[in-house]
């Protein structure tokens, strides 16, 4: 199929959606830049502009992972008049995503961001570094089908020792995502990330509030007055972003930064898990039943692995402690469906009896 909408290659269009889009013939196309309520900050060649969903979508649609999140494409028509409004009636399909469990004790997706092509995982050197975090974001990323890359932030303030353990761990665990160290001191580092940002690429930033996520993207987009807060004697900020909002830099890539994530459960994520986890997934076929559970079966090349020292235990715990979590989650959002559905069928058929 031609490529109609060629005009938004440079907003993240590419051949992928021309073969899936169901606009109407008569439908403008747009990306959402951000999220604001109730209402869509909308983003075409011409610049942004404000929409709001339709009331029939809002009718069909009642998961929030269903609504247009950063980054969708979405189909809209114009108000007559009034080409700074639009009203939203279709979402086009996503060709990735990145979510989590909701917070707290919901079982439901949130959608964090759409259609990424890359998801850069920020830690700080200083204080939040964490591998067990790492790995799972790392789940999070390769679950929604975006490739991932790791910023390793603030090196100035530790030993250059400590960032090469920090390089080492990372690479004795299996991961093999392409590391960047920075700098947003001496500004070591940053010309190495932007050469891997790319002309109508989308990256999403995500990482704990205070690593410098922010700091940084106003560094990429050029704003040297930054919209963070003060960073504490032990270099870690107060990060101030309250919202998700596409940015498209002045070198052509677009940028997602992220208010910073305390809690991000793993929902339904095996093939995540498996992605993340290649070195024990590749591993795993040596076992002797094909479907060893890793936690003691005999003829497990697995826990041989890890008792030879050829895998790390932490590194397997982990791993197991994920997958055990995704499949309690993906298993009580099962559950809730099933009681959504049989209470949708008992309405029906309690409104049917009371017009009987």
């Amino acid at each position: 199929m031609k490529n109609q909408h060629r005009e938004f290659n440079e907003l993240g269009w590419s051949d992928w959606f021309e073969q899936r889009i169901e606009c109407q013939p008569s439908d403008a196309v747009a990306r959402v830049a951000a999220v604001d309520r109730d209402q869509l900050l909308l983003m075409d060649p011409s610049g942004t502009f404000r929409a709001k969903l339709a009331g029939s979508y809002l009718h069909r649609h009642h998961l929030s992972h269903e609504l247009p999140c950063v980054g969708d494409w979405v189909c809209l028509e114009k108000h007559p008049g009034d080409d700074d409004f639009g009203v939203v009636h279709a979402l086009l399909e996503r060709r990735t995503s990145l979510r989590r469990k909701s917070a707290g004790n919901v079982i439901e997706y949130q959608m964090i961001a759409a259609n990424v092509d890359y998801v850069v995982i920020v830690q700080s050197c200083h204080f939040d570094f964490n591998l067990k975090r790492l790995e799972r974001y790392l789940v999070m990323v390769m679950d929604g089908g975006a490739e991932p890359y790791i910023l390793l932030t603030k090196a100035d303030l530790v030993d250059p020792a400590i960032v090469a353990a920090q390089l080492a761990e990372i690479r004795s665990a299996g991961i093999t995502a392409p590391i960047v160290t920075s700098s947003n001191v001496t500004r070591d580092g940053v010309d190495d990330l932007k050469r891997l940002l790319l002309t109508g690429k989308t990256y999403c930033f995500v990482g704990s509030s205070g690593v410098g996520k922010s700091t940084l993207i106003n560094r990429l987009i050029g704003r040297d007055t930054l919209e963070t807060g003060a960073v504490s004697g032990t270099g870690e900020g107060r990060h101030t972003t309250v919202r998700r909002e596409l940015i498209r830099l002045e070198g052509g890539a677009l940028v997602i930064d992220n208010p910073g994530m305390r809690e991000f459960g793993i929902l339904g994520a095996e093939d995540g898990i498996g992605r993340s986890y290649s070195d024990i997934t590749a591993i795993a076929s040596s076992c002797r039943y094909r479907d060893c559970s890793h936690t003691g079966e005999s003829g497990c090349a697995v826990l041989e692995a890890v008792h030879s020292g050829e895998i790390s235990r932490e590194h397997f715990e982990n791993h197991l402690k994920l997958r055990e979590e995704s499949e309690f989650y993906q298993m009580s959002h099962a559950e809730k469906r099933k009681k959504d559905r049989d209470f949708g069928k008992y309405l029906k058929s309690a409104k049917k009896d009371l017009r009987g």
